[in-house]
C-alpha cells in the first residue's frame, strides 16, 4: 500500500527518525520473512521480485517486498523507522545515507556482508560513512538527459550529443516552439538537485564541501533560478503548471506525458522510462556550461541496499544483499535497470544478454570522457531535507511567480545554511 505525506508530515517523520534513534527503538514484531522496501516503478519491481523468488527457491529465507514512487518513499521510510517498524533491507540513496547511518537507522555491514568478489572499489567507498560500510552499491550510474528520439526526428533535429551546451537549449527551444505540437524542448530542471550539482561542478564549485557546508553562494543560486526563469518565460521548458504534474513516477514524467522532449534523469533510468513510453528514447549528457567544459558528471552509486538498524536478522539481510549483487543469474534478471553492476563477474555474465536500452546505458557510463569528474564527498546528514523541502519547494514558488529569483537564491542559501548548522549541532 502506498501512503502520501505532505511536507509537514515528512519533516515530522524526519524528526521522529532522530527521536527513535536516540531512544533505541526495537522492532515491533518478529518476522518469518525478510522485509524489503525500495523505490521505483513496476519494471523495477518485476525484476526485483523475480530475484527474491529465485533466492527463496534456492532454500533461502523468503523476502517480502514493497515499492513506492520516489516522492512517497522517503516519508514512509522515515515514519516506519521512527515507529520501529523499518524493513530489514532498505534501498538507500547517496544523499540520505549519512543521515540514516549517523542516526543508527541502518547498520554497519563490515562484519556481516562477506565476500563480494571483484567489486568496484569506488562503489564500495561510496557506501561508507566515517570509515564504516553502510550501503552496498546496486550499480554505477551517472546523471543523464533522457531524450525522446521520436520527438526530435519529428521536427528534423538531432538528439544532442555529449558536446551540447546550455546555449543549445535556446536553439532547441525555438525549434520545438516553431513545430507547434505542444511539446517543449525540456522539462523544468530548476528543482533538480543533481542538475544544480552538475552545473556547479562545471563552474569549479560544489553542492557541498567535504566539511558538510554549502559549496556555493547566494549569487550562484540566484543565477540558477534566473536562468530557468528565462527558459520558462520563453517557452523553452514546460510551464510550472505542467511540471507540477510530475509526481516522481516514470508514468508522470514530462516525457511520458509528451510535454517535453528532454528530461534530466540518470543513466540507469532509461530502461524504466522506455517501458512506459511508446516513443523511442535514448540518453545523452547534461549540457555543458560552455563548449569544452567538462567535469560535471561522475560515476556514483545509483542506490544502495542497507540493513535496517533494528533488523532482527541482520546477517540474513546481509546474505540476501550479497546474493543480489554477486550472483550472475540474479544479475541477468536485474540487467542495468539500477545501474551498471559493480561486480566484475556479474558484468561479464550479463553483457551478452542486454537489450538495446541497457547497452546504451552501459556504453554511456563507460564513455563519459572529459565530462567525468571525481566522486564528491558524501552529502551531509541534512542534504535530503534541503533537496526535498527546500530546493524543490523554491523551484515551484519561483515557477509560479511566488518568489523572484533573487529572493529565492538568498533564501535558499540562508535556509540551507541554517538546516546544516542545526544538523551539525
Amino acid at each position: 500500500m502506498t501512503i502520501r505525506l505532505g511536507r509537514r508530515e515528512f519533516l515530522m517523520g524526519s524528526s521522529a527518525l532522530a527521536a527513535a534513534a536516540a531512544l533505541g527503538v526495537s522492532p515491533a514484531w518478529a518476522q518469518n520473512a525478510l522485509r524489503l522496501i525500495f523505490w521505483g516503478g513496476q519494471a523495477r519491481a518485476d525484476r526485483t521480485y523475480a530475484v527474491t523468488d529465485a533466492y527463496a527457491a534456492a532454500g533461502n529465507p523468503g523476502v517480502e517486498g514493497e515499492f513506492l514512487s520516489w516522492n512517497d518513499y522517503w516519508p514512509k521510510l522515515a515514519t516506519q523507522t521512527a515507529g520501529g517498524t523499518a524493513p530489514d533491507v532498505i534501498q538507500m540513496d547517496y544523499r540520505f545515507i549519512v543521515e540514516y547511518a549517523t542516526r543508527n537507522a541502518i547498520a554497519p555491514l563490515d562484519d556481516i556482508i562477506g565476500d563480494l568478489g571483484e567489486f568496484d572499489a569506488d562503489q564500495l567507498e561510496g557506501g561508507k560513512v566515517d570509515g564504516k560500510l553502510y550501503g552496498i552499491s546496486l550499480g554505477a550510474n551517472s546523471v543523464a538527459m533522457l531524450a525522446n528520439v521520436t520527438a526530435f526526428e519529428a521536427i528534423g533535429e538531432a538528439v544532442p550529443d555529449n558536446s551540447w551546451t546550455y546555449a543549445d537549449i535556446e536553439r532547441l527551444g525555438e525549434a520545438f516552439k516553431a513545430a507547434g505540437n505542444g511539446m517543449a524542448a525540456m522539462s523544468d530542471g530548476s528543482g533538480s538537485e543533481p542538475f544544480l550539482d552538475n552545473w556547479l561542478r562545471q563552474r569549479g564549485k560544489a553542492l557541498y564541501t567535504a566539511e558538510g557546508k554549502l559549496g556555493f553562494d547566494a549569487a550562484d543560486a540566484t543565477e540558477w533560478f534566473a536562468m530557468w526563469n528565462g527558459f520558462r518565460e520563453k517557452g523553452y521548458i514546460v510551464s510550472a503548471e505542467d511540471n507540477a504534474l510530475d509526481t516522481g513516477a516514470p508514468e508522470t514524467s514530462m516525457v511520458a506525458l509528451k510535454k517535453a522532449a528532454l528530461l534530466p534523469s540518470n543513466s540507469n533510468q532509461l530502461v524504466i522510462h522506455q517501458s512506459v513510453n511508446d516513443d523511442t528514447l535514448t540518453i545523452t549528457s547534461y549540457p555543458r556550461i560552455e563548449a569544452g567544459v567538462g567535469g560535471g558528471h561522475y560515476r556514483k552509486p545509483s542506490m544502495f541496499f542497507s540493513v535496517g538498524g533494528t533488523a532482527a536478522e541482520k546477517q540474513a539481510a546481509a546474505d540476501f544483499i550479497r546474493y543480489f549483487v554477486t550472483d550472475p543469474e540474479a544479475g541477468k534478471i536485474l540487467g542495468v535497470e539500477r545501474g551498471i553492476p559493480c561486480n566484475a563477474s556479474v558484468r561479464e555474465a550479463i553483457t551478452p544478454t542486454l537489450d538495446e536500452q541497457s547497452q546504451i546505458a552501459l556504453n554511456f557510463v563507460s564513455n563519459l570522457g572529459d565530462l567525468l569528474g571525481p566522486l564528491p564527498p558524501s552529502p551531509p546528514a541534512a542534504a535530503g531535507e534541503i533537496d526535498t523541502s527546500l530546493l524543490r519547494v523554491l523551484s515551484q514558488e519561483v515557477g509560479f511567480g511566488g518568489r523572484s529569483a533573487e529572493d529565492a537564491g538568498q533564501f535558499f542559501v540562508d535556509e540551507a545554511t541554517a538546516i546544516l548548522n542545526r544538523a551539525a549541532s
